[in-house]
């Protein structure tokens, strides 16, 4: 019987966290008598009453055997209490999925036909929203458009935490040693045979949400930063269109006012000269941070210590 492990990160859950176990969590997970369960709890230092209701739960009839609290010194962010739950899953794939009913259970067997047809990735994509506001809503579309642009092509859009890895693509995620990092970004690198889940985005249970808008600003900053380098060299490109668009006018400004005496009737003074030489300079200087950024690039993506490859083994003949 092949071992499912489900990792459920929690933050100041203590309003709703009872209520997603037994009404939601603990019955789904009842029902998948094909499979061995652990169930891992990470407690990212909540400072409210959750660690005890956690505490609780465990003894509950209806929680699955295997069932496991880990709780942080401290809050250390959901990327951290995902990796936490991660490394310490033992079971042949491992399941993430939040504690605020925002992600339905209910899709545990969906994921797991997935993997079972070959899937080593599932991921959950929201389509859609029972109850959100249209500020998140934008800000979300805009952060999938800019991750884009910036040369990342292998994040859906939508794409969530709601995901399952395959034991094989676990212990590739596992392997990164990086501390900066993203989960969603992080596992869709490695690159692995992915299937995508739609499912409607939900209401919470109880509580505020943990990620405000600043949180949030800072989570899209940390994706665009540690997934592509594009950040370090953008204002490079700025500086090769100041520096064209300057020369040209420059050009221009000589040969209409000095060579053929001025037939427009322009009349630029000295000022706007040395105005269109500062600009010039300006160019070069972004131009000059550009170069110094790409080596920069290079030293980042060394100290990441990401794998230079993975080699599938299932699809390989070794």
């Amino acid at each position: 019987m092949r071992l499912v492990s489900v990792v459920v990160p929690v933050y100041n859950e203590e309003k709703g966290i009872e209520r997603f176990c037994l009404k939601e969590l603990f019955p789904e997970l009842k029902k998948l008598e094909n499979y061995s369960l652990e169930l891992i709890f990470i407690n990212d230092g909540s400072p409210d009453k959750t660690l005890e209701k956690l505490n609780s739960l465990i003894k509950d009839p209806s929680a699955p055997k295997t069932t496991k609290i880990i709780s942080f010194s401290k809050n250390f962010g959901k990327e951290a209490a995902l990796t936490a739950g991660f490394r310490l899953a033992k079971g042949d794939c491992a399941i993430s999925l939040d504690s605020d009913g925002q992600q339905p259970p209910s899709l545990i067997p969906k994921f797991l036909e997935k993997w079972e047809s070959g899937a080593r990735i599932v991921t959950g994509v929201r389509d859609g929203y029972t109850k959100h506001g249209l500020i998140p809503r934008l800000g979300s579309k805009l952060f999938y458009k800019l991750l884009k642009m910036m040369g990342n092509n292998s994040t859906v859009p939508g794409s969530t935490d709601f995901r399952l890895l395959d034991r094989v693509a676990l212990d590739e995620f596992n392997a990164l040693t990086e501390h900066s990092r993203i989960t969603r970004g992080l596992i869709d690198w490695l690159g692995f045979r992915q299937e995508y889940i739609k499912y409607r985005y939900g209401t919470r249970i109880a509580g505020r949400p943990a990620y405000n808008l600043k949180k949030l600003f800072r989570l899209a900053i940390d994706s665009f930063v540690s997934m592509s380098s594009t950040p370090l060299v953008i204002f490079g490109y700025v500086g090769i269109i100041i520096t064209v668009l300057s020369f040209l006018l420059g050009v221009f400004c000589l040969i209409n006012q000095y060579l053929l005496g001025d037939p427009l009737g322009l009349y630029w003074p000295g000022a706007v000269h040395m105005a269109i030489l500062i600009t010039f300079l300006v160019g070069l200087v972004l131009i000059s941070q550009a170069i110094t950024a790409i080596y920069i690039s290079n030293i980042y993506t060394e100290a990441k210590n990401r794998p230079l490859y993975i080699i599938d083994k299932e699809n390989s003949k070794l």
